[in-house]
């Protein structure tokens, strides 16, 4: 019987020979004990080396497909049960996801691709990763890599790494007045994965939680995908509207320190009445502190945490704003009654995060390393801050109405006009999008309908000579007028 095999392109030709062959084996066109070519005819018919054929042929005969003998040839195994079972009733079902992964699509991609067309990027969540004191990280991360540290680290502690839970806990207590010691702190891979762990720990199937709306997709979509129920809680000037929480909340996920979105902070009202509805119902409130280190003016904002005395506040923070969202770092903070419990979900999830790179950032943090580079990102992003601000003001206070905020990597604006209009709106983000300016609206960080359009302007990943022709190019595609792409800067 000849046996049809067709090779595409150049590469991989052993590889396409054994996989064509081992298919016809399970799907039962060839069975047991019928004969193969010899590799020299198949590899003439083809037009490959002999070789090429022989590996293929070596190949299935490790895996237990082929029987081959001196004088006897190359023969397809005799016995066993190599071919798939052919079925005469209905096809079989195939394998599915629950049915809540078809309503769960990421916020962002997270592989960041197409971003190389992008000229200006307005992009939120992005710090500016080229200030990053690589040299000095790079040091430090080889120095606990080495053999010696490796052998004695192990898989290391699911909790953390002990001297970064302390660097975290002495540097938020510092920086953020939390009230934390080193066994309060579980260190994570970033925020989700805090969000997760507590959601495993605390949240059952069909609970409800409570967001901010609008409010961070990803703690919502995460929230959704554990089987609870989800519902948006609205905001004002003052933050979430605690007397808006409804009945049965068993969580609430807040960012209280710097919105997400709209970026105001919640008034110290607004934060007595959430804790006070947290003793009251006995539920859980979950503070997202993820990037209030940049304060630009103002008074610092107290933590839920720090005001919390009856133990229901979770305290979630990363590094991913501070220094990279590669880095992959987050940690939370938890009353001593969860910690235990908190542990072994780390432990079951993934075991431990990167035992050297918590070593080198305990160090970074220690050395005083991270704080200093605070200082200096802080200055940057209020220049950019206040250039996004002073320039929608100046030549945009017809068209957007600015949220006043003094923090974090982000602004928001709502659309005032004729860009109100929604339709208006959509078509003016689309082309100021193909012309090249990244940007987010705030209807896509909603889960319902706004009442009003606006933009989020993130600032952390375009640096401060893009912003003017960045908003100069998206003012003009706004406005319906084409600006050349030469005198935009790029």
């Amino acid at each position: 019987m000849e046996v049809h095999v067709s090779l595409e392109g150049h590469r991989d030709l052993s590889g396409q020979v054994y996989r064509q062959l081992r298919a016809a084996i399970l799907d039962g066109r060839l069975r047991p004990g019928d004969p193969l070519p010899p590799t020299r005819e198949l590899a003439r018919r083809l037009s490959v080396a002999r070789n090429t054929v022989s590996v293929a042929y070596d190949r299935l005969a490790a895996e237990g497909y082929l029987d081959s003998k001196v004088g006897a040839g190359t023969s397809v195994r005799a016995g066993g049960h190599l071919q798939r079972t052919a079925t005469t009733g209905p096809p079989l079902r195939p394998l599915r996801p629950r049915p809540v992964w078809d309503t769960i699509t990421p916020w962002l991609d997270p592989s960041g691709a197409g971003s190389a067309a992008v000229a200006f990027d307005f992009r939120v969540g992005l710090p500016d990763v080229r200030l990053f004191p690589y040299e000095v990280w790079r040091r430090l991360v080889a120095q606990e890599s080495r053999p010696s540290a490796a052998l004695a680290a192990g898989y290391g502690d699911p909790a953390g790494h002990a001297g970064l839970r302390t660097a975290i806990a002495r540097h938020i207590g510092l920086s953020r007045a939390v009230r934390a010691g080193t066994g309060d702190v579980i260190v994570t891979s970033g925020i989700q994965q805090a969000l997760d762990l507590i959601g495993r720990v605390m949240i059952e199937p069909g609970d409800l939680i409570a967001v901010e709306e609008p409010g961070y997709p990803p703690a919502r979509l995460l929230f959704r995908s554990l089987g609870a129920r989800v519902a948006g809680v609205p905001v004002d000037s003052e933050g979430l509207r605690a007397d808006a929480i409804p009945a049965g909340t068993r969580a609430v996920y807040v960012t209280p320190s710097h919105q997400f979105p709209l970026g105001m902070p919640m008034s110290l009202p607004r934060r007595m009445a959430l804790l006070d509805w947290a003793e009251r119902h006995g539920g859980m409130v979950i503070e997202d502190d993820y990037d209030s280190e940049f304060r630009f003016g103002g008074r610092p904002i107290e933590p839920l945490q720090s005001l919390d005395r009856a133990g229901h506040v979770l305290y979630v923070g990363s590094f991913s704003k501070t220094m990279l969202p590669s880095l992959r770092i987050g940690f939370l903070v938890a009353p001593p009654a969860l910690h235990d419990a908190l542990r072994t979900a780390k432990y079951v999830t993934d075991w431990s995060t990167s035992v050297p790179t918590q070593a080198a950032l305990a160090r970074f943090v220690d050395d005083g390393l991270l704080a200093r580079h605070i200082r200096r990102m802080r200055h940057v992003y209020e220049a950019r801050h206040e250039l996004i601000r002073t320039t929608l003001g100046d030549h945009a206070a017809d068209r957007f109405d600015l949220v006043p905020s003094s923090a974090g990597l982000h602004l928001t604006a709502f659309a005032t006009g004729d860009l109100a209009d929604p339709a208006v709106f959509a078509q003016a983000v689309t082309r100021a999008r193909a012309s090249g300016v990244a940007l987010h609206t705030l209807a896509e960080v909603a889960d319902s309908p706004l009442s009003r359009s606006g933009l989020v302007f993130g600032y952390g990943a375009i640096a401060a000579p893009d912003i003017g022709p960045g908003l100069a190019r998206l003012l003009a595609e706004l406005s319906g007028r084409r600006l050349p792409r030469s005198s935009a800067g790029s």
